[in-house]
């Protein structure tokens, strides 16, 4: 079969759960023999290659800066990328059996879906989150905002597959006015299934993503403050970097904890599995996340998660309170605290629920599950 993934970013070179989706997805295909193309924007410097195993990777356009200093997404490269994605399919789109895309940028999608009856593709579309319009508005302003929801709404109309991440979300696209039952697929993780080990663990929390101002990194240097004024042997590494990295140093200054808080910034992925595998929590105080793969990372080491109580917040679908993590009621450092002292007190009693979690649970959240639903739909 002739597969077309269609991303504007292509991990490592820049990283994230729906990055490493789309990477992880196209080896999989590979290796099972299909024929994949990924398009995407060039992220590598010139003159190198993206080296995917078996995997196609062709450029629809130059390398840009895809954030602003905020941590928002640029229009440009968006609509940039959206005629280069309309262009390789004119030209080459007829080769193709299936077209699978992420709904953002959607100026990508709306150049599939204009050439779809023309060039004869199906088309798979990834909704990794659904935003609401108050969320569009707070996002890019008033008339922005108003507009992207409603390009949002008619992309959700385009005859496609759709494939979301969480239930929240495909409840939230079926309001947007798709036409059928998205297909809610449930794993993402690709790593080791075997058990894993209870048992004691180092008193560290952990934080790995980018500082942008939806992941509230600096909210948890202020509540690991608070944790720590009570479990003073507690310690933190913040892992990543982004807008929000000046200030989170600045608070790790200004509040004294420069020796029991790290932030190397941007670091292997095998430190960030070694520090996951012996801490006592991953923190995530995101108040938006289309899925939230690192409580499944973290659990495959037996460690738990205190994620956040948000609407906007997808990850909470992976968390049994009290059993695999702790939900905090808000992002206030007096809540976040308390849901990190909540691990702290359970010890290995919730290390050891955590494992037995991700032991009933792996094979439904792994990359192998989803990826027999996505060739089932694309064979159908």
């Amino acid at each position: 079969m002739h597969i077309c993934l269609v991303y504007d970013c292509l991990y490592p070179y820049t990283v994230g759960g729906a990055e490493r989706w789309y990477r992880n997805l196209a080896e999989r295909l590979a290796a099972a023999g299909h024929d994949v193309t990924y398009l995407t924007l060039r992220q590598w410097a010139d003159g190198e290659d993206a080296n995917v195993r078996g995997v196609r990777v062709v450029t629809v356009g130059p390398r840009f800066e895809l954030y602003t200093s905020t941590g928002r997404r640029r229009i440009w490269p968006a609509v940039r990328f959206g005629v280069g994605v309309l262009r390789h399919l004119f030209r080459h789109g007829a080769s193709y059996d299936v077209v699978h895309t992420a709904a953002t940028p959607f100026f990508g999608l709306a150049a599939i879906g204009l050439l779809r009856r023309r060039r004869r593709y199906r088309v798979i579309v990834d909704w990794h989150e659904v935003w609401t319009h108050s969320y569009w508005k707070e996002y890019l302003g008033a008339v922005p905002g108003w507009m992207a929801w409603r390009i949002q709404r008619a992309c959700a109309r385009i005859p496609h597959e759709a494939f979301c991440f969480s239930r929240m979300h495909a409840r939230r696209l079926r309001a947007e006015g798709y036409r059928g039952e998205p297909t809610v697929l449930e794993g993402e993780y690709a790593g080791p299934l075997d058990p894993p080990r209870s048992g004691r663990s180092d008193p560290l929390v952990v934080f790995a993503g980018r500082h942008i101002p939806e992941k509230r990194v600096p909210a948890l240097v202020h509540a690991f403050s608070r944790a720590w004024e009570r479990a003073n042997e507690l310690r933190c590494v913040i892992f990543g970097d982004g807008p929000d990295r000046a200030e989170v140093l600045r608070l790790i200054e200004d509040l004294g904890l420069d020796e029991v808080v790290e932030a190397p910034g941007f670091v292997d992925g095998d430190l960030v599995d070694e520090t996951l595998q012996r801490a006592l929590c991953m923190a995530l105080p995101s108040r938006r996340e289309g899925y939230g793969l690192v409580v499944v990372e973290a659990a495959a080491h037996g460690t738990p998660s205190v994620v956040v109580a948000d609407e906007d917040n997808a990850a909470v679908e992976l968390v049994e309170d009290g059993i695999n993590g702790v939900i905090a009621v808000s992002a206030d450092p007096d809540d976040l605290a308390a849901a990190i002292l909540r691990v702290h007190d359970a010890g290995a009693d919730m290390r050891e629920s955590t494992a037995e979690w991700f032991a009933r649970n792996s094979r439904r959240l792994s990359l192998e599950g989803s990826l027999k639903t996505v060739l089932s739909a694309y064979a159908d």
